[in-house]
């Protein structure tokens, strides 16, 4: 069976070797085990379940959130010569009794469909009427009210191991903190389940962090830079997608936008643009992206600070998943905090549920405000320690210098003490810096000791140290009380012990060093830039004749190995990255052409 997914790998899916926990994972599952694969988004976690179902015999039922993940998996698949399908609501009659029909006739080796219909009327009767050999369950987090993306329709899923005790289950995820991915094995009655944890690192993905201060002139300074690179800006609400997409049009960017807001048939027009290079950029909110799988997204900026990090790094692992460098922006403020809080604050869910929701948010807004390794931040929130830094966020390429900030704070914690403990940061910070702005005057802020004592030093400077003293415990917030700065234990330290506040300068927005990330394994002054044009000109025209997206057909990053080596004959187009047997007969011969 080992020899069997070796083989499998290769001339199925055109790949040489197994990466990260691939191989153990497969094994596992064809010994008939249950697991928890937790992988990086990219990672290859579809091979993890799609190589057991190739391999063996009998019916593989994946359960999937999103139609239009399941529809772009199946005409991969079927690229590659899997008979695959997918049954959800827009499967017609006609094409439902061929799927059952086939089924019927062992023909099937996967079938995708969501947790709704799975569990709906007597589906799992249905199924017990074939022979499954697996059930694997992608984005098992939405599994977890721990999770980021907790859906209650997944609970239902407990019953797949009640009715079919002895078929494997194997539950995958990109992201999930430790109470995550023990709820999810609770959740699914996976009791034996053995956990493969990859690591939580994307070494090819710069990543940075900035003050929201004049957010949209950054944007559209970056999107240039990127000179037609493909990516996405993700955004808090549906008007800010709509506002940044009008802006960068404006600048002669190809972009759109995307929320849920809009009608499907408009979302998937933009959704199919996008995967076929006809647009660079998508503005979006998070309803875009769970269902893109395309590999040549060199970017992802967000617009707004997330709610918690296990969004927050799903999402930018849409980024870079062809394994090449790409790189990641978080805009954050505290206004996006305040405004995450009370959507937190005012849901319907119960006390802890908003106790531990407001405690992801507080670390998301450590993590902006990091002044070390945010890597390390992230490895350490998932429970993966490290003490070095990982040379690929900004922390680490431009580490920022820190300075005593001792008469700083002392400026800062007198204003908070004479005004009573009354007023928010961004009002300290105008009577620090000395405003006449009515507020103020009427409330007779102008005649404390601490008036203007700051005037010297700028707004978005004050801002990145009183945050610093928030993290640092010298000061607090009470979110009980409008938001309102307050003393801690540590304030009479600082004011009157001369306790050390150790703070970092602020750098602006500096250009940074050239990043320590993954080089891509072509050597692009090989490739034939000529070559490289036909080639994807030829790719494109042939998945907009099959309806599919143009990387189902060929990856870029395998065109550009074609164009690099200009292969001349089977074997050796076989040697290229993605492409297997059944490529090979179907589109060999163009290939070999197009190269003359």
């Amino acid at each position: 069976m080992k020899k069997d997914i070796h083989a499998a790998l290769e001339s199925v899916f055109g790949y040489k070797s197994f990466r990260l926990d691939q191989e153990q994972i497969i094994n596992r599952v064809l010994d008939q085990q249950d697991c928890l694969a937790i992988m990086p988004t990219g990672g290859g976690k579809s091979l993890c379940y799609q190589i057991p179902a190739i391999v063996s015999d009998g019916l593989t039922i994946v359960v999937s959130p999103l139609i239009a993940l399941m529809n772009d998996q199946v005409a991969a698949l079927h690229q590659v010569g899997v008979k695959a399908a997918t049954i959800h609501s827009g499967i017609g009659q006609a094409e439902s009794s061929s799927i059952f029909s086939d089924m019927k006739n062992g023909k099937l080796k996967l079938l995708y469909v969501s947790p709704e219909r799975l569990m709906s009327g007597d589906f799992l009767n249905f199924l017990g009427n074939y022979n499954i050999n697996l059930f694997a369950i992608d984005e098992a987090h939405c599994v977890s009210v721990w999770g980021n993306d907790f859906r209650p329709e997944y609970i239902k899923l407990k019953a797949l191991k009640q009715s079919f005790p002895r078929v494997p289950v194997i539950a995958l995820t990109a992201t999930a903190d430790s109470t995550t991915q023990k709820d999810i094995l609770k959740q699914l009655g996976l009791d034996d389940a053995k956990m493969f944890l990859s690591s939580f690192e994307r070494k090819n993905i710069s990543v940075e962090s900035r003050s929201g201060l004049k957010r949209i002139d950054q944007i559209i300074q970056y999107v240039k830079q990127e000179r037609g690179n493909a990516g996405i800006v993700y955004c808090l609400s549906r008007k800010s997608t709509e506002s940044v997409a009008t802006k960068l049009q404006a600048k002669g960017v190809k972009a759109s936008y995307y929320h849920a807001g809009m009608n499907s048939e408009d979302r998937n027009l933009i959704q199919r643009n996008f995967q076929n290079d006809d647009l660079q950029v998508v503005c979006a909110t998070i309803a875009f992206g769970m269902g893109i799988d395309k590999p040549n997204i060199r970017w992802v900026i967000h617009y707004n600070m997330p709610k918690n990090i296990e969004g927050y790094y799903q999402e930018i692992g849409r980024a870079g998943r062809d394994g090449d460098p790409a790189k990641a922006l978080l805009f954050y403020s505290w206004g996006d905090y305040l405004n995450l809080k009370k959507f937190i604050d005012e849901g319907e869910a119960d006390r802890h549920f908003k106790k531990v929701q407001t405690a992801k948010l507080e670390r998301m807004w450590e993590y902006a405000n990091a002044v070390n390794c945010r890597t390390n931040f992230v490895l350490n929130y998932f429970g993966e320690y490290r003490a070095e830094g990982c040379g690929h966020c900004d922390n680490c390429l431009n580490p920022p210098k820190i300075f005593d900030g001792r008469t700083y704070a002392k400026m800062a914690l007198s204003g908070v003490l004479r005004s009573g403990e009354n007023i928010s940061s961004s009002l300290l910070i105008d009577v620090l810096r000395g405003s006449f702005k009515s507020e103020i005057t009427n409330r007779g802020l102008d005649k404390l000791k601490t008036f203007g004592v700051g005037r010297d030093i700028p707004q978005a400077h004050w801002s990145h140290y009183i945050t610093q003293m928030v993290n640092q415990g010298i000061i607090r917030i009470d979110f009980a009380d409008y938001s309102k700065v307050k003393s801690t234990p540590l304030t009479k330290k600082v004011l009157f012990e001369d306790l050390e506040v150790p703070l970092a300068e602020f750098a602006g927005y500096k250009k940074a060093k050239e990043k320590k990330v993954v080089k891509s394994t072509i050597n692009l002054a090989d490739v034939d830039k000529d070559l490289l044009s036909r080639l994807k000109s030829w790719r494109n025209a042939l998945a907009k004749s099959k309806n599919v997206p143009a990387y189902v057909i060929l990856p870029n990053k395998a065109l550009e190995q074609i164009a690099a080596e200009m292969p001349t004959n089977d074997s050796q187009l076989l040697e290229i990255s993605g492409i297997g047997q059944k490529k090979l007969e179907n589109y060999g011969d163009e290939i070999l052409a197009l190269i003359g």
